[in-house]
This record gives structure tokens, sequence and C-alpha cells, in this order.
């Protein structure tokens, strides 16, 4: 499994065509990423404002709000996110224009999927060389280039499953994040997996991060889920 796979990142794939996106989701699932599927501009727009996406897939040729609009749109309203266009339009113009709206890359159908799994690798190794490399709550940090976790100076070792939760929990750092959220976000089969193995997990994590600390960075909202927090 690569680095990227473990780290559980999540993808917007962008497509109308139900076998294409079923073929295209099956097989990023295989590898290891979280994958959402919108089948129309409008819900991929809704789903990309509201949710945090690692890299967004879009076809140019979708309904209700086509691609070069959508990209126009998530441009002009402050997402960097990285996006790779997949579209049946292979002329140079559509590729011009498309990679001038703001879009990272381009790929032509029909396509190799070993080709589109390295293009991803290759935008989100991009994107996390651009990003600030360490997330700090309290004294708790974590860099996401090393996968290190300190606390207090202290290093902590973290299985996989449980980098990944922390991860999320730090980027959204303050806010209150539900059991299937977490689930949904971290488990790539969260469907067939019950939210209370999150419940197991947090309580890995606070026997490593908030066990031998005075206060304790993860809380629990109860009957919703939990948040990582500061004392400030």
């Amino acid at each position: 499994m690569s680095l990227l796979g473990e780290m559980y990142m999540r993808l917007l794939l962008v497509e109308d065509e139900s076998k294409v996106a079923r073929f295209i989701s099956q097989g990023l699932r295989e590898h290891h990423y979280v994958v959402d599927v919108a089948n129309d501009g409008e819900i991929a727009s809704e789903l990309a404002f509201a949710e945090e996406y690692d890299l967004i897939i879009v076809d140019l040729m979708i309904p209700k709000k086509n691609g070069m609009r959508l990209i126009k749109e998530l441009r002009l309203n402050g997402k960097n996110i990285p996006i790779l266009i997949l579209s049946a339009k292979d002329s140079v113009a559509d590729k011009v224009d498309g990679l001038d709206l703001g879009a990272d890359d381009y790929m032509t159908k029909p396509f190799a999927f070993t080709e589109l799994l390295a293009r991803i690798r290759c935008l989100l190794r991009r994107d996390q060389k651009q990003a600030s490399p360490l997330l700090q709550v309290a004294d708790l940090t974590l860099n996401p280039s090393t996968r290190e976790v300190t606390r207090g100076g202290l290093h902590i070792f973290l299985s996989n499953k449980e980098y990944a939760i922390l991860e999320f929990m730090m980027r959204n750092a303050g806010k209150i994040l539900s059991r299937t959220l977490i689930l949904e976000r971290v488990w790539t089969d969260a469907y067939n997996i019950g939210t209370n193995v999150v419940d197991v997990y947090i309580n890995h994590l606070r026997n490593k991060i908030d066990k031998n600390f005075d206060f304790k960075l993860i809380q629990t909202v109860y009957s919703i889920g939990y948040i990582i927090k500061s004392e400030e």
C-alpha cells in the first residue's frame, strides 16, 4: 500500500455515466481512496463546498452545470483543491480552456486506469508539498509529510487507522465530528462497518495522546461524536 493510500485521501468523482462512475469509484476504493460520486454539476458543487476533499475528478459533459462552469465556480470561490479533468472532449482548445479555468491536469477518455492512478498520486504529492507541513492543537503536533506525531515533545506511535483519524480531526480542530463522518472519511468499506468501531479507535488514541496529560484534547460530544480542541 502506498503512503498516500494509507492516509485515506478523499476524492470527489463527478461523472454522470453510471457504468463509468462505478468502474472508476470501485477501482479507486480498491486502492484505498475514499470516494464520493456526484452525477451532475449541481450536486458536485454542493458536495465540494460542504465537504473537505483532497482532489476532484471532473467530467466536462455533465448535466445541470457542466464541468467548465463547475471548475470556474470553485476557483472563483477560493477552492484551491487539485482538479483533474477526465473527458471525452480531446481537442487542444478544450484542454487549453480547462487548464486556463483552473484545472491542474487533463485526461481524455478512453483512458488507462493505471495512468489515472499515477496522475492522481502526482497531484496529491504536489498539493501536499504546497500545503502547510505541520498541524498543531495545543502541544500536539502532526507532520503530514513525515507522519510524525508528538505531544509535549514526546513521540507518539500510531497505527494507520489511528493516524488517519487523528489527521482528520486535527484538520477539523474545534469542529464536532460525528461517528458516521469519521467512519466514512477513514474506512473505505464504511457501509459494512458499525460506528462503534470509531469508539474503539478513539479510545486507542486517547490512551496514546491524552492518558498522561492533565488536559484531554479529544473530547466526547454526547450522542453526536467527538471534537479535538485546545484549552483556549
